[in-house]
């Protein structure tokens, strides 16, 4: 998820400095986890911006485009970003003017388009895919590959049992 609102800390604080060993695991893991993703997002965001004077939510959409070679709805971007259409609409009005997206409109549907990415957009993201990369690879480059790998699984199964303790919740409430 990206937006332009979250909080920023001083980088000499983080949301894990208030933790002490005393606190439950459950807590610390996720202050570290807001904190990992925090400095990463200011750091990318920062890289963006000297390098290529955008901002990582424009970012976000032209690579979401460029996953999508046929396009997406507005709506679909939205999902995928997990911000909200609002969110979403002023970005890519920003991008259309700037011939880096177009849209196209869904015949039978008036209400409907098709945003993709324009020759030109393609272009664009084509130029700073490598550099993004070259900066996360920079950025972890002192963990391991196995280490990270493990990582990765070890986010997944985190992932899986968000996603269940999300279930048991809506199947209880429809059961009540």
């Amino acid at each position: 998820m990206t937006t332009d609102t979250q909080p920023t800390l001083p980088e000499s604080q983080d949301f894990e400095t208030s933790t002490t060993p005393d606190d439950i695991l459950e807590i610390r893991t996720w202050l570290r986890l807001l904190t990992c993703t925090n400095m990463i997002e200011r750091r990318i965001r920062t890289l963006l911006t000297s390098t290529f004077d955008t901002t990582l939510p424009r970012f976000d959409v032209m690579a979401q485009l460029e996953r999508a070679p046929e396009g997406l709805t507005m709506g679909q971007l939205s999902r995928r970003m997990m911000v909200s259409n609002g969110n979403v609409t002023g970005l890519v009005d920003r991008l259309v003017k700037e011939g880096l997206v177009e849209r196209i409109a869904v015949p039978g549907d008036r209400r409907a388009n098709i945003v993709r990415l324009t020759g030109d957009g393609l272009e664009n993201f084509g130029t700073m895919t490598p550099v993004h990369h070259a900066f996360l690879h920079d950025m972890l480059a002192s963990i391991g590959r196995q280490d990270l790998e493990g990582l990765y699984e070890l986010l997944g199964r985190l992932k899986r049992s968000i996603r269940a303790a999300e279930e048991a919740e809506q199947a209880a409430k429809e059961n009540a």
